[in-house]
């Protein structure tokens, strides 16, 4: 009779083990061979690696958060709502405006009717550079979106522009999501 209470006892111990180590050891192959979808709630594409735009930098300016689009040879229709949505996008900020700027870089083969438009805008600033310097900075990347850049001038996330009016408006408001969790979550800039 004194057998059956230790066969009792070993099972409840390796039970015991086995509640415990399971989730664990489940846990490290979910993390090992990527089982579920890590936690990213960024909306935009994440560039991985971050392109460096140091080169563009002004010691005029003092380090912020970057709203950027690079104003294409042509501007059509996404073009014309990416400009109205860097400066709809500053103004919603609201008292993190002061941390944020809006920024397009302007090149030679730039539409002139485009730059027009922005410099209606006095809360977007043109920075002018050349093909080449575009094409260093953005390498493989296509320039035709909004870019969210940080306050040591790497580019981040990216956003497709938008054809219609009202799909950017709509694209507009996950972009100024993107920016305010980076802005509450860091405090340079």
């Amino acid at each position: 009779m004194t057998e059956t209470p230790k066969i009792k006892n070993k099972g409840l111990i390796f039970l015991f083990i086995a509640v415990f180590a399971l989730p664990v050891v489940l846990a490290k192959f979910a993390l090992e061979y990527n089982w579920f979808n890590q936690a990213a709630t960024n909306k935009g594409q994440l560039l991985a690696p971050s392109l460096d735009m140091t080169k563009w930098h002004s010691a005029d300016y003092p380090p912020s958060w970057k709203f950027l689009y690079v104003i294409p040879s042509e501007c059509l229709n996404e073009c014309q709502n990416a400009i109205y949505s860097l400066n709809q996008l500053w103004s919603a900020l609201g008292k993190e405006q002061d941390r944020v700027e809006s920024v397009v870089v302007a090149m030679p083969s730039s539409d002139s009717a485009a730059l027009g438009k922005v410099a209606e805008y006095k809360n977007i600033r043109i920075i002018h550079s050349d093909e080449q310097s575009v094409n260093q900075v953005f390498k493989d990347v296509k320039t035709n979106g909004i870019f969210i850049v940080d306050t040591l001038d790497n580019i981040i996330l990216r956003y497709q522009t938008q054809n219609d009016q009202q799909q950017a408006v709509l694209h507009s408001r996950d972009i100024l999501a993107d920016m305010r969790k980076v802005l509450k979550l860091s405090r340079i800039g």
